[in-house]
């Protein structure tokens, strides 16, 4: 296995493009499981922790833009007043030691239709970078994931970084699973609210081929919503939501759970987020 360790972007990016086989690794939390229990055996590995600017964060106009080797303990101790949602499941990822290592890019890399770290973009409508010798693209995270752990990023393409409206709001984010920490996704859900737009961002984790969106039940929430007025949210309107959710989920039945049980369980954690994510607001409970 050849190792590759580029010193600056540039570097990496012109590895990346004459060994577009080569398996990038920052944190290592994913790839090295897969090298130990001879899952994977790689032709080449990556070795990005020597390039700075993947360790970056900030302002791009609009948007704030976060390096793909950021690790999750950054994002909760630097970033949580930015990205609430996505620091609260950064909460929910692995161990301390694990969130001290693993990044987002990762997460993204992986494409895992379990990983934590994607209902929250989803919700919060991010942007992946994706940059090559042959330039860089920014794609919608809704178009990104194109089937289990698999996405639109070409093999000479490196992540750069993620990026996420700078907008006031609120973000929630739940998820079920046999424990608090260490364990996958039974299902998860996060959700953005835009009280100056009005508008409603959702993702679901681990009940699908791919994360999603409950795209009817967003459009139902923010067409039914007392926005002006912050009033208390009926029940009825709660439980409707939750249904939309749940019906918008493709789940299995699998080791960790039915695929009944996981439409079940993310109806139930719409309905949390919601009266979490409404209170945030100022919204009447």
């Amino acid at each position: 296995m050849e190792f590759l360790r580029p010193s600056d972007w540039a570097e990496a990016l012109a590895a990346k493009a004459a060994h577009p086989d080569a398996v990038p690794i920052a944190g290592g939390t994913d790839v090295m499981v897969d090298l130990n229990f001879d899952r994977s055996r790689p032709a080449a590995l990556l070795d990005l922790t020597r390039v700075p600017t993947l360790d970056d964060w900030g302002t791009d106009g609009d948007l704030l833009r976060i390096g793909a080797g950021v690790t999750y303990r950054r994002l909760i101790d630097e970033l949580a007043g930015r990205v609430p949602g996505l620091a609260l499941a950064s909460r929910t990822v692995g161990s301390p030691q694990i969130r001290n290592r693993a990044t987002v890019g990762g997460n993204l890399g992986s494409a895992s239709p379990a990983g934590d770290a994607h209902p929250a973009l989803l919700a919060a409508g991010a942007l992946v970078e994706l940059a090559s010798t042959r330039g860089t693209r920014r794609v919608p995270v809704t178009e990104y994931f194109v089937g289990p752990k698999r996405s639109v990023k070409t093999p000479d393409e490196l992540i750069a970084a993620f990026l996420v409206p700078a907008r006031p709001g609120a973000e929630q984010f739940a998820k079920v699973g046999t424990r608090n920490a260490m364990v996958i996704a039974v299902c998860s859900f996060a959700l953005s609210l835009d009280p100056e737009t009005h508008a409603v961002g959702t993702g679901i984790g681990s009940a699908g081929p791919t994360p999603l969106r409950a795209t009817e039940a967003a459009d139902f929430l923010a067409a039914e919503l007392p926005w002006e007025t912050r009033g208390p949210v009926p029940a009825a309107m709660a439980n409707r939501f939750g249904d939309l959710v749940g019906a918008a989920a493709r789940p299995i039945d699998d080791v960790r759970g039915s695929a009944d049980y996981r439409r079940h369980a993310l109806a139930v954690l719409a309905r949390r987020t919601l009266a979490w994510a409404w209170t945030d607001l100022g919204g009447a409970a």
